[in-house]
């Protein structure tokens, strides 16, 4: 409902575009407002309140009277009802020829009185923490890694594919193929990347976000990112989009033309494989993300000098051939920052 002072203002701004030309519709519209609305409000050319919180209403003809709902208190409370759920309740008195509510009147009636509760040892809701949210403006400030399982020679045999990747960039800075997935495993895994992008002389923190699996909690890994001076970050449990950039990551290399999807023959062969996908992904493959450079080339910093060269060559084409475009050309920018898991914004 809107306040009358806000309705007030709403119709001043209305009259005070229409005696400089606007048309009625038009302003209306730039405030969500409908010429239908505006009209009621100005009935005998006087902003109204809204009037529905004080029309008056006739009292519901079903509601229960106090006696009724103590009744359905006392009935519960009974020792034979006590650990009994509503629906069982109402079944078993219609059983006996009464009939007293129904089972969400039960609740309701139930639930204003605060007897409403999880019973026995079941624990209590929980509230979801919301989830842990990264910014990166930079190569080498926030990494993303999962662990994904590669088809092997038989069914039911599995190769373990560590992968790691630049949020910023979008390279991928680690990948590695094991026979297991375990916490010495994943300490080796990132002190291999760790080295290989020269985070030794870096100053500046580097996150490493990932799910809860029992590699990435495990204490050998957790103290293994202590000594390179990483911070870790997980995932919420079991939610499994709090680590989308790997997970789509993982989709791009098992749809990519030529995925063995009836397994790999030896480690040494899925090895090779997914070396030749890192090298196409991070120097050939043009990111939509990254407005179709390469993950390699927004790494090194050298993405806005593509973009800028690709702008002069539109610009220069636009000038000879003006007549192809109806309105500005595309844009050639790239985010100043990724952000991991983003806040939602919260309607007031």
């Amino acid at each position: 409902m809107t306040s009358l002072p806000d309705r007030q203002q709403a119709v001043a701004l209305i009259h005070e575009a229409q005696s400089s030309g606007a048309r009625l519709a038009k302003a209306c519209a730039l405030l969500n407002l409908s010429v239908r609305t505006f009209q009621r409000w100005t009935t005998d050319k006087a902003v109204k309140a809204d009037q529905r919180p004080v029309v008056p209403r006739p009292a519901p003809t079903n509601k229960l009277t106090d006696q009724e709902r103590q009744a359905v208190v006392s009935l519960s409370n009974q020792k034979r009802y006590q650990s009994c759920p509503p629906a069982f309740i109402v079944a078993d008195q219609m059983d006996q020829g009464h009939y007293l509510a129904s089972e969400s009147t039960f609740y309701r009636v139930l639930r204003e009185h605060g007897q409403v509760n999880p019973r026995g040892r079941q624990k209590a809701p929980q509230p979801k923490r919301q989830a842990t949210t990264h910014q990166a403006t930079e190569p080498n400030q926030l990494w993303s890694w999962d662990i994904s399982w590669l088809p092997g020679p038989a069914r039911g045999t599995w190769f373990y594919l560590y992968l790691m990747l630049d949020v910023y960039s979008r390279k991928i800075v680690g990948h590695e193929v094991y026979q297991s997935e375990t916490g010495e495993l994943a300490s080796e895994f990132i002190e291999k990347a760790y080295w290989r992008e020269h985070l030794a002389a870096r100053e500046k923190p580097l996150v490493l976000h990932s799910d809860n699996g029992s590699p990435m909690k495990a204490s050998t890994f957790l103290e293994k990112l202590y000594d390179l001076g990483i911070t870790p970050s997980n995932s919420r449990p079991r939610v499994s989009n709090d680590n989308a950039y790997s997970e789509s990551l993982f989709k791009t290399l098992k749809f990519r033309p030529g995925f063995p999807v009836n397994g790999f023959s030896t480690i040494e062969d899925a090895r090779d494989w997914v070396l030749a996908f890192v090298r196409w992904y991070n120097t050939e493959h043009r990111h939509s993300a990254l407005n179709y450079v390469t993950p390699q080339q927004r790494h090194d910093g050298e993405a806005d000098q593509i973009l800028a060269q690709r702008k002069q060559v539109i610009e220069a084409a636009k000038t000879a051939n003006p007549r192809r475009w109806s309105g500005d050309i595309r844009n050639f920018s790239l985010p100043e920052s990724v952000t991991l898991n983003p806040e939602k914004a919260v309607n007031c």
